[in-house]
């Protein structure tokens, strides 16, 4: 065929098309593709890990999104488990949403369901330093905790088995120049009022707070207490929203509980990871395998293979003070000698305040 001829019947056959579709042209590859983000961090000790994030608002108290929303954000981000936790006390939206201190959580549960993640009834009270914001999770009703005394707010918790939270002790609006355990807290620690501490929130890193939850065995908790959208306030792109690793039975939430009140849990904030030594030793091991691959001429050196199953990468300090990067989910080879591979830092695994794993390698 003439090839003139042929681009004209592929002309008239292409403006067919289109005038068979004049009322309604659709462009579908202009939507946004739609995918959940893998966050691979191995389970350790017989547990499932499991991804959370237990202090986010919503428009229910200060935050600027729909409840049902925070469900999408986390399954795309890779999280199993969440918390909406809207301020009791501090509700500026209230004249234009209504409903009561449960209706946040009651309008994200269904899609939560259908996404698959676990969604944690919670709720936060709200209170001057001290004791400051704390957060409620597990509850069956989060009314009964709008009380003007904190210390009856928290037994309303207790009473439904709550796991309480101690939000942010470090924030400068409200402990400028400190980041200090006061005698209230130490009350409500002993009356069981006081089962986690955020040693990180948002940007913000506490290492005495990590010092806190080791000495008195409180859990490692970490959150973004997002009020915006997430994809807005942290850098997706090369990491991930600040997490709890919870060390879980299994995947659910009465798994997440149990994990929580025995304290397996480690906090994950831009590629670091703060917690017990023995988690972050065995979160390590878990992640890397190491192998020689051949011997190499220089020093009594040999090539070793060093790969890494995890989305955290792991800065390392040997003995000597060689310094490396064990990249995230890829491999590296580098010649060392043995020993070097002995007693090294994980520089981004913080064991205490001033403290860093130290662990064999090969």
């Amino acid at each position: 065929m003439n090839i003139r001829i042929l681009l004209s019947v592929i002309s008239l056959l292409g403006s067919h098309s289109f005038a068979q579709n004049l009322n309604n042209v659709q462009f579908p590859e202009m939507q946004k593709a739609t995918g959940r983000k893998e966050i691979r961090i191995p389970g350790i000790m017989g547990y499932q890990t499991l991804k959370c994030d237990f202090h986010m608002h919503t428009v229910f108290s200060d935050g600027m999104v729909w409840p049902a929303f925070r469900v999408e954000e986390a399954w795309a981000e890779g999280l199993d488990a969440i918390s909406i936790t809207d301020h009791i006390e501090n509700q500026p939206s209230k004249k234009y949403v209504s409903g009561d201190h449960n209706t946040s959580y009651e309008l994200a549960i269904d899609l939560a369901k259908q996404k698959n993640i676990l969604l944690i009834h919670a709720g936060e009270v709200t209170r001057k330093m001290p004791p400051g914001h704390l957060n409620a999770l597990f509850l069956t009703d989060t009314n009964p905790l709008d009380v003007p005394l904190v210390q009856d707010a928290l037994q309303a918790a207790k009473k439904q088995g709550a796991f309480i939270i101690w939000n942010h002790p470090g924030w400068k609006a409200q402990q400028p120049d400190t980041c200090r355990w006061w005698p209230l807290h130490e009350e409500l620690f002993e009356k069981g009022l006081i089962n986690g501490v955020e040693v990180f929130n948002e940007i913000e890193y506490y290492p005495i707070v990590l010092d806190w939850c080791i000495s008195r065995k409180l859990s490692v908790i970490c959150n973004s207490d997002v009020h915006g959208i997430v994809s807005e306030t942290f850098d997706l792109e090369n990491g991930h929203r600040p997490m709890t690793l919870v060390f879980a039975k299994s995947r659910s939430i009465e798994s997440i509980r149990e994990a929580m009140f025995a304290n397996r849990t480690v906090a994950c904030f831009d590629n670091k990871l703060a917690g017990k030594e023995e988690f972050l030793a065995a979160l390590f091991l878990a992640s890397v395998t190491v192998k020689s691959i051949a011997a190499y001429e220089n020093n009594n050196q040999e090539l070793f293979e060093i790969k890494n199953n995890s989305t955290i990468p792991f800065d390392i300090e040997t003995q000597q003070g060689g310094k490396f990067t064990i990249l995230a989910e890829a491999s590296i080879i580098m010649p060392l000698v043995r020993g070097e591979l002995n007693g090294i830092t994980v520089l981004n695994l913080y064991t205490g305040s001033q403290s860093k794993l130290k662990v064999d390698l090969f």
